[in-house]
């Protein structure tokens, strides 16, 4: 008997509840799994530190052989005008008649006289042989200072060179008779040179450290004005030998020997064998010392060695010449203007193309007002001014 509450109707789920079961359980709710603990990540150790020797450098190839080859052409071209050219009449048949006929292993009768050939071979070639390892020195000694310095503008008298070869050029000259100048000139001079660079090298080294780049340019700068300073006291206090001085500063190769040229060939070589010899790391030295130590190179040793060989070719040159400027500088930066920035270039085509362009400004010299002689120094000066300040205002001052 089913009772209805009164105010309710029955329904469909009234029906269900009656009809189930009495001993009908409640649904079981669904619990999840718990999620199992996240593994542990154990940190892998690193690996040791490779104790392998540094890769070997790899440089972008650089072919250097139309340039130098065109720099050999200018440099005979050179030559052949510097021994034809000057107050003797010798045409250049008559000169390469006489240089064909005194070869070795090649006979041929030249017609050239006695009297032609004496010329040529015993003031000539002398004056042009000299002229060409002054300005090879100078020129690769300018372009290894700008490469070790990193400054587009040094020059191969930065570290005092010139202060030091100027100042043991004055002391000989007001202190020497005339029989004796000539053979301690050169002496003094390159004495004079290379001490002004070891001195410089000794101021640069500060607390004990290694010398850095910028110390020893300030010091070279400090250096060559006190070498300076000594040198124009020792100019006031003799001046009847101001003419003296004042022509070996000038610089002049006219009357240059082929003693001259024996004194200097053995430090000319070893310079130009040295320089040549690093011009590879002087390309790694291009992109700063820290980046070129983590390539394996000794930055600080590869500067010592390629200034002790830039200085010592200087002096030399300088030794019998006298103070030729602007060579180191003009020079370089023509070969990358017109060539390539690589010192593997820049190098060995400065070397070449500072010995014909030092041939040509001497025969500019010797002729422009003969019988009278220019300095050599003013030409190049003449030349060298105007170039330095084109590049001072050039945006490829910084090809370096």
């Amino acid at each position: 008997m089913s009772t209805t509450l009164p105010g309710r109707t029955p329904g469909a789920g009234d029906e269900a509840r009656a009809t189930a079961p009495a001993d009908a359980k409640p649904p079981t709710p669904t619990v999840a799994p718990p999620e199992p603990p996240p593994t542990p990540t154990v940190a892998q150790p690193e690996p040791p530190p490779s104790t392998a020797p540094p890769s070997p450098i790899q440089l972008p190839r650089v072919s250097a052989r139309r340039p130098v080859l065109v720099a050999f052409v200018v440099l005979i071209g050179a030559i052949l005008l510097g021994v034809s050219v000057g107050p003797a009449d010798i045409s250049l048949p008559t000169v390469l008649s006489g240089l064909l006929g005194h070869l070795p292993l090649i006979h041929y009768h030249s017609h050239t006289s006695a009297l032609d050939w004496d010329v040529i071979w015993q003031i000539r070639l002398p004056g042009v042989v000299l002229a060409g390892m002054v300005g090879a020195m100078l020129a690769g000694g300018g372009a290894a200072y700008q490469g070790v310095f990193r400054n587009p503008l040094a020059d191969p008298y930065l570290l005092g060179v010139a202060a030091g070869a100027g100042l043991g050029a004055t002391i000989v000259i007001v202190q020497s008779s005339g029989t004796d100048l000539h053979q301690l000139l050169p002496f003094a001079a390159f004495a004079g040179g290379i001490g002004a660079v070891v001195l410089t090298y000794l101021v640069g080294a500060t607390s004990g450290r290694r010398a850095s780049t910028a110390s020893i340019v300030l010091a070279g700068v400090a250096v060559a004005a006190l070498l300076t300073a000594i040198q124009t006291y020792l100019q006031q206090q003799h001046e009847p030998d101001l003419q003296g001085v004042y022509a070996w500063i000038l610089g002049s190769l006219g009357t240059a020997s082929w003693s001259d040229v024996t004194l200097i060939l053995p430090y000319v070589a070893l310079s130009a064998i040295v320089l040549f010899l690093h011009r590879r790391l002087l390309d790694v030295l291009r992109v700063g010392e820290e980046e070129a130590g983590a390539l394996g190179v000794h930055a600080a040793r590869v500067r010592l060695t390629v200034v002790a060989a830039a200085t010592l070719g200087t002096a030399a040159a300088v030794s019998v010449s006298g103070l030729i400027g602007f060579v180191g500088i003009i020079v370089p930066h023509t070969v990358r203007l017109l060539s390539n920035a690589s010192y593997r270039v820049v190098l060995p085509v400065s070397m070449i193309g500072g010995a014909a362009f030092l041939i040509l400004a001497d025969v500019v010299a010797l002729n422009l007002q003969a019988p009278a002689q220019i300095p050599i120094g003013v030409v190049t000066a003449f030349v060298g001014a105007p170039f330095f300040l084109f590049l001072l205002r050039s945006r490829r001052t910084g090809v370096l």
